[in-house]
């Protein structure tokens, strides 16, 4: 374990009244600090002499005044077995602004310093409570908003997703191992690993660093969100469509074209996925100054997008602007929306399944609320592919780590084909082996930790 000497300290609730607040206070004085400040109500009691993990009432008082700052639940946590894996001390008052800030500065008054962001999740994994990937599951799990984000992060917490990283990487050091071992006894003609063993280990790495990968997309999304653009010339209910499924009257809607000319994005859950839905400007060619700014923002937005909700009115026949915007769509993951089954079909299936060309779609009427739930599961089936039970990568720093780590494979795969000698071959496996730390802790840098809990809030 790597205790830190020092003892650190900060605000662990929201700031803002509430019925409670917690400081966390953690290291080596955590406890003798306690001491200092807080009186149980018997006035017997003193923490140091208390098992761990109990919880005690009384009050925090400013030994240089002895002023009662607050009254106050006191929980006991003794290293090894707390969250930072130090000695512990976790101060519950009243949950005021004020109260909270004055016991805090009386805290760091009394020997502790305010903890960086992050930094007790940080001492959590340098004192080997949890690795890296777990570590970056906790800012997941506190950032999550969807039940589904939540319950991929808990997993990723659980060490589902470590697990996994190591069982690839004690296979590939133990290959690593048998090649390294070949190099020593190459000059006795001794066969320690063979062609066809090395061949097998490296694909079966390289199969199990794939299935991983396949989920770094879906993850992504479930982690960040799904930028969802509704795209379709004027008047074919776009923002209908937006009201529809956020189940509110978010954009206005009038039979008159090019009423909606500016953007308009909302956050929606949809079946656990957070979907970042944005309504774009009815896009055709106009001489109006203002629509003329808000067609070029809609292609815009068009180009980026991860998902295009292609909207098209199925009660007319086919224009040249509907043409245009399915150009623009082309090599994008896209969706079409036939809108107004209300009303008599102009085009048939067979028709929608030529224009539309190898693109899912479904019909809904906006207006009726007919087709809602189909278009749903059709967005939900498009986006998550990969079982929800499987080990999800949703981190874009695993995701890139993985990356080098097939690169490295592949190259010592195509070493071993070519019958180059052991020392290549180790090069490539070590490469692999770093890459594959990185995901959980194992061979990282400074400024890689720095950057990863610097996004933490400064209670956790």
């Amino acid at each position: 374990m790597v205790f830190e000497e020092d003892t650190i300290a900060a605000i662990s609730t929201p700031l803002g009244e509430g019925g409670i607040g917690v400081i966390r206070v953690s290291g080596r004085s955590a406890i003798e600090l306690g001491d200092k400040i807080f009186r149980s109500a018997s006035k017997r009691k003193k923490l140091k002499d208390l098992p761990s993990h109990t919880v005690h009432y009384g009050y925090i008082y400013d030994p240089e005044t002895q002023e009662p700052l607050d009254e106050v639940l006191v929980t006991l946590m003794r290293a090894p077995k707390s969250y930072t894996r130090e000695d512990v001390v976790e101060i519950s008052t009243h949950g005021g602004f004020l109260s909270l800030k004055r016991i805090l500065d009386l805290v760091l008054r009394n020997g502790a310093r305010l903890a960086e962001p992050g930094e007790f999740t940080k001492r959590a994994f340098l004192n080997g409570r949890i690795d890296l990937s777990q570590a970056e599951a906790v800012i997941d799990i506190i950032q999550s908003r969807t039940e589904t984000g939540l319950k991929v992060a808990m997993r990723q917490l659980e060490g589902r997703l470590s697990r996994k990283i190591h069982a690839i990487r004690d296979a590939l050091k133990h290959l690593t191992a048998l090649v390294e071992a070949s190099i020593d006894f190459s000059e006795e003609d001794i066969e320690v690993v063979s062609h066809e063993e090395l061949n097998s280990g490296i694909g079966q790495a390289l199969q199990s660093v794939d299935l991983l990968l396949e989920t770094a997309e879906e993850g992504k999304i479930l982690r960040e969100g799904l930028s969802t653009v509704i795209v379709g010339k004027p008047n074919v209910g776009k923002s209908s469509l937006l009201n529809v499924l956020l189940e509110e009257e978010r954009a206005i809607v009038t039979p008159i074209p090019g009423t909606t000319r500016d953007v308009i994005e909302e956050s929606l859950n949809l079946k656990g996925i957070p979907l970042r839905l944005v309504d774009t400007a009815g896009i055709r060619n106009t001489e109006d100054l203002v629509e003329v700014q808000g067609v070029s923002r809609s292609k815009s937005l068009l180009e980026k997008a991860d998902l295009v909700l292609l909207v098209l009115d199925g009660s007319g026949p086919l224009t040249e602007e509907d043409r245009e915007i399915l150009d623009l769509t082309r090599g994008k993951k896209a969706l079409g929306v036939i809108n107004k089954a209300d009303l008599p079909p102009v085009l048939d299936d067979g028709e929608l399944d030529r224009i539309l060309a190898g693109i899912k779609w479904v019909k809904i009427s906006a207006k009726e609320r007919i087709g809602i739930e189909a278009l749903k599961d059709l967005i939900f089936e498009t986006v998550v592919q990969a079982p929800l039970e499987s080990v999800w990568v949703t981190n874009v720093r695993h995701k890139n780590a993985l990356v080098r780590t097939k690169q490295s494979l592949l190259k010592a795969q195509g070493s071993v084909k070519e019958g180059m000698s052991g020392e290549f071959i180790a090069v490539d496996l070590r490469a692999a082996l770093d890459s594959l730390g990185e995901i959980v802790g194992e061979t990282t840098t400074e400024d890689i930790l720095t950057e990863i809990f610097s996004t933490f809030c400064i209670g956790k």
